[in-house]
């Protein structure tokens, strides 16, 4: 069987996402393409290694033997790329990382930036998941780097430490609670709430914490940034759970926060990789770099 690593991509992009479209996208395919690819992989597999259905696409038990091996090659390959790179100016390589909201958003942006600038053919991949998700995709070999918080079972893992991370939360000018240094979170479930939208890993975290404290979130609005969501708290919408790393960043909106009284609203963000010393030489570069006060 004669393994493309397009081919390889793109299934893996696709069980990952559950959708032809979409893996077609993530790889940057069109889908009357991706779909070719799929078939031919098939074919040459001799077994079907999808089972479509109405809701998308699932791997059949050979497309779930196969995408462990499909993982391992596209790692090793990416691997070697990057340490070729070292002996072969001008040659590319990838990073994948996966963070949490908040390390996405409030912290991975300017510092991702400054390290490609310094870096011209190292390309990095940013998504976010949940930490607990993070730590699962690194054990599985599907990305190079976590940024996680403290509450992710990291045991298989080594960890570096990376930032502190603190919410608040931002109020709109002559809120109730403007004035007060602190509030528990239990309490401002009374109130109306901006929150990020649902498929957010640390919207589905304040839910989940909502739900333990006996009350539920109001959510008014539903936005894709913190950015946008301290827009609309400034304008009186609602109130809203923010990073005060981020609410520094923000005209307006750094002046219109308390602190949360709660435990779980100061966390330590660490860095996770499987294994450093096997991480391509990339990779391991841009450790050490955020690692840097």
């Amino acid at each position: 069987m004669h393994f493309d690593f397009t081919d390889l991509r793109l299934l893996v992009a696709v069980i990952e996402a559950g959708s032809i479209t979409a893996g077609a996208e993530r790889t940057g395919l069109s889908l009357p393409s991706a779909s070719a690819r799929i078939r031919g992989l098939e074919q040459q597999a001799g077994v079907q290694l999808l089972a479509r259905g109405a809701r998308g696409v699932r791997p059949t038990p050979a497309g779930e033997r196969l995408l462990p091996h499909a993982r391992r090659l596209l790692r090793q390959r990416e691997r070697l790329r990057g340490e070729m790179a070292e002996f072969a100016p001008g040659q590319r390589s990838r990073l994948r990382i996966i963070a949490n909201t908040v390390a996405a958003e409030a912290f991975l942006p300017e510092l991702l930036a400054d390290f490609l600038v310094q870096h011209p053919y190292t390309d990095i991949a940013l998504e976010e998941l949940p930490s607990t998700a993070i730590a699962q995709a690194l054990v599985e070999q599907t990305a190079d780097i976590g940024i996680v918080a403290d509450h992710a079972d990291l045991r298989g893992l080594e960890s570096y430490p990376f930032r502190a991370d603190r919410l608040v939360l931002a109020l709109p000018p002559g809120h109730d609670l403007c004035g007060r240094a602190s509030v528990g979170f239990a309490e401002s479930l009374r109130y109306e709430f901006i929150g990020l939208s649902a498929d957010s890993a640390l919207q589905r975290h304040l839910e989940q914490l909502a739900m333990r404290s006996g009350g539920s979130m109001r959510l008014r609005a539903q936005a894709g940034s913190f950015e946008v969501i301290c827009r609309m708290v400034m304008r009186g919408a609602g109130i809203a759970v923010v990073p005060e790393e981020l609410a520094r960043q923000l005209p307006g909106i750094r002046q219109q926060v308390i602190a949360l009284e709660d435990d779980w609203a100061t966390r330590r963000l660490s860095i996770a990789v499987r294994k450093l010393a096997q991480l391509p030489l990339p990779a391991q570069r841009l450790v050490a770099f955020l690692q840097r006060p």
